[in-house]
């Protein structure tokens, strides 16, 4: 059944009261530092890194630590880890403690087989126990609260993600996201909303925040989810991609604002600031290199896009993409 009387007030996590219910989930090769300082700087309440390895923190990896850099201008972030060991995950949590995130996340819904393969992501859906003991030891190895992504379930067979998120909060989470698909569909078929509303229900009385994921990949279907779930927040993810301007949009529909439109120019000035960001924390060979996803992404669906495209995947220098982007802010094509 809907919810439709959506809450004004945005949620709190960690103590602290956020200033919308709108996120950026971690996104695998997406969400590092200068991506989420734009998302953060366009309305995004909280914004996670990409899923950082236990095991490569517990060895001090430098490579590994480079995905926890955080812009001066990102107020605040949450960290994810992923792994299998409840001691691994306890030495990593403390670690990352030191780079002063909001909450640190644990992994239990990613479906990429080389890490399911290991016992991580969507693996740990089959045992919960051993999600409670994972979050027990990660709760114990320092004071930032803990969080966990979970899906449905490893498949349509084994729906269990009430089991899985009481394990978790039983062990300590302080909120628990749901991305309502089985680890069989990965990112196919539909998501399962009424799980989402079936699991903000059911942890109502312990007081614990359910988030949503899936299928909210725009600001009207974000908000939707607020309404008809009655989740206290939604995580964004591919509808970010190359449109941070969700975030936005998404927190004007929800103060019952009209929605923010964003020209060429406005979307190249940003995309610029984007890419000035990545060279400070990649130098500008790799930046570049990352960067041509990212302004494909930026003109989807924009006039002259595909003309673009074409030019920016052979860029790689910054001044080659200052030349495609003064060009898409004035509509040289």
């Amino acid at each position: 059944m809907p919810h439709n009387d959506i809450s004004r007030e945005a949620p709190a996590l960690a103590g602290v009261r956020l200033r919308s219910p709108f996120f950026l989930a971690p996104i695998a090769g997406y969400s590092d530092a200068a991506f989420r300082s734009i998302c953060w700087e366009l309305g995004a309440a909280l914004c996670y890194t990409e899923m950082v390895s236990a095991e490569a923190m517990a060895r001090g990896n430098e490579r590994t630590k480079v995905l926890l850099a955080r812009d001066e201008s990102e107020e605040r972030y949450a960290i994810q880890l992923f792994g299998a060991k409840p001691e691994t995950l306890g030495r990593a949590a403390a670690i990352v403690a030191a780079w002063k995130p909001l909450v640190i996340d644990l992994n239990c819904g990613c479906p990429v087989p080389k890490i399911i393969k290991a016992g991580s992501g969507s693996a740990l859906l089959r045992d919960p126990a051993l999600i409670g003991r994972i979050v027990a030891a990660m709760r114990d190895s320092t004071d930032v609260p803990m969080t966990v992504k979970i899906r449905l379930g490893w498949d349509e067979a084994s729906i269990n993600y009430l089991e899985t998120a009481d394990a978790a909060v039983k062990a300590g989470a302080s909120a628990v996201t749901l991305h309502a698909r089985t680890r069989a569909q990965g990112y196919s078929g539909t998501a399962d909303w009424s799980a989402i509303a079936a699991l903000a229900k059911a942890l109502a009385p312990a007081g614990v925040p359910v988030f949503g994921s899936g299928d909210a990949a725009s600001a009207p279907g974000a908000f939707r989810m607020l309404g008809e779930t009655g989740c206290a927040g939604v995580m964004i993810a591919r509808g970010a991609m190359g449109n941070p301007f969700v975030f936005a949009e998404a927190q004007a529909m929800w103060e019952g604002q009209p929605a923010p439109a964003f020209s060429e120019a406005e979307v190249a000035a940003i995309a610029a600031r984007h890419l000035e960001r990545s060279v400070r924390y990649m130098g500008e060979r790799t930046a570049c290199v990352e960067f041509r996803k990212h302004l494909c992404a930026y003109t989807k669906g924009r006039p002259g896009g595909a003309a673009l495209r074409e030019r920016a995947v052979h860029c790689s220098t910054v001044a080659e993409f200052g030349a495609v982007l003064d060009d898409f802010a004035s509509g040289r094509y």
